[in-house]
């Protein structure tokens, strides 16, 4: 205060940049290690503070020399909060507490006053402590759902069921160290690995239009005022990834996007170029398209590659295949063939030596056999 900084900023600040200080004053002594893998108070550990303030007391009560006094007694011998003591207690030496216990009733000191878990508690719990024991669910969700008090579910696991925080503490460790989460896993901080509920109730509409209608992001955004970046980065953190929800989704629009182009390359056969620039699509995009889900149409309408890497449309391919095959197997001329068959001379000429010059390399051998014959 007297600086001008509030203790959270100035602790934060010591333990990140002067954190030797601050092990110094906890008394935790580390030479050459990384300190910075020292907690000074461990998960469910106590501090150094309080192992100092509560210590003699903790010894006392495990002394057969203070048996016969009460937590009470003992609390008041070292001018400590009783109740603060028996808390301690019970949270980082509950072993010595049952162990004092039955020694005092064996002794017969024994006042009749009920110790422990109280009947009431337990049932008001059971569920409750059932459920943060077999799910992922958070403390504050399961007192939600079983209307007890956060506060009052923590104090009960802490006192009496330290075994089920030990195995999430432990999970949540292996959790943490795992970098590669999966929706709806322990993040590793208590919490599951999903959008918060208001996030999700945020971007309820968005999702709905994305995927149940073929919008684009910027339509749907436009439409229901969330922004663009904040849409598309819920897309991509919680609904991407190969989740099928939006490949299908995807594939909808798509769809929707290609079906009228691809109905008129069926009803009027012509170069995927023009039926592409008639609908305003990329023609390599809408080519893709073709091959991935229509591959007969492609086949029929699209370009392929010959044996020499060379693109040719699958339609000329089909239509100069029979001059093809006579130009190279035999020594008629490509104006003969192509008067015989029907086709254009320079048309199938150019074909032939853009794609097929190995065809006028036959062809001319063939030639000068006959000639020389």
């Amino acid at each position: 205060m007297e600086c001008g900084h509030t203790a959270g900023a100035l602790g934060n600040y010591l333990r990140r940049y002067w954190r030797e200080l601050v092990l110094h004053r906890h008394g935790i002594t580390v030479e050459d290690k990384d300190l910075l893998s020292f907690k000074i108070i461990e998960a469910g550990g106590m501090s150094a503070s309080a192992r100092i303030k509560y210590g003699s007391a903790v010894e006392a009560c495990r002394s057969l020399d203070y048996i016969e006094l009460n937590m009470s007694q003992v609390a008041r011998k070292f001018s400590l909060d009783a109740t603060a003591l028996a808390n301690f207690m019970r949270v980082h030496f509950p072993d010595v507490l049952s162990w004092r216990e039955q020694l005092r009733r064996s002794f017969g000191f024994c006042n009749g006053v009920h110790r422990g878990v109280r009947p009431e508690s337990l049932d008001q719990y059971a569920e409750a402590v059932r459920l943060y024991r077999t799910t992922d669910m958070t403390q504050a969700e399961i007192a939600s759902k079983c209307r007890v008090s956060l506060g009052g579910l923590n104090q009960h696991l802490r006192f009496y069921c330290n075994d089920v925080l030990c195995r999430k503490r432990q999970s949540r460790k292996i959790a943490k160290e795992n970098d590669k989460k999966r929706f709806g896993e322990n993040a590793g901080n208590g919490r599951k690995h999903a959008p918060a509920p208001s996030t999700v109730h945020k971007y309820a509409g968005a999702l709905a239009l994305y995927l149940d209608t073929d919008m684009t992001i910027n339509e749907v955004v436009a439409r229901t005022g969330v922004s663009a970046g904040g849409f598309r980065f819920y897309l991509r953190r919680w609904h991407g990834g190969g989740r099928s929800t939006v490949a299908t989704s995807c594939s909808l629009r798509a769809a929707a996007k290609y079906a009228a182009a691809i109905d008129s390359l069926r009803c009027r056969p012509r170069p995927v170029a023009q039926v592409a620039a008639d609908f305003g699509l990329n023609p390599d995009v809408f080519r893709c398209y073709l091959r991935a889900h229509e591959p007969e149409l492609a086949s029929r309408h699209g370009r392929m590659r010959t044996a020499k890497g060379r693109l040719v449309s699958s339609a000329s391919r089909e239509k100069y295949a029979e001059a093809l095959r006579l130009y190279s197997t035999t020594a008629e001329s490509l104006r003969s063939i192509a008067s015989r068959l029907g086709l254009v001379y320079n048309s199938v000429g150019g074909y032939i030596r853009r794609n097929h010059p190995e065809a006028v390399a036959l062809h001319a051998s063939r030639v000068a056999a006959n000639a020389n014959a």
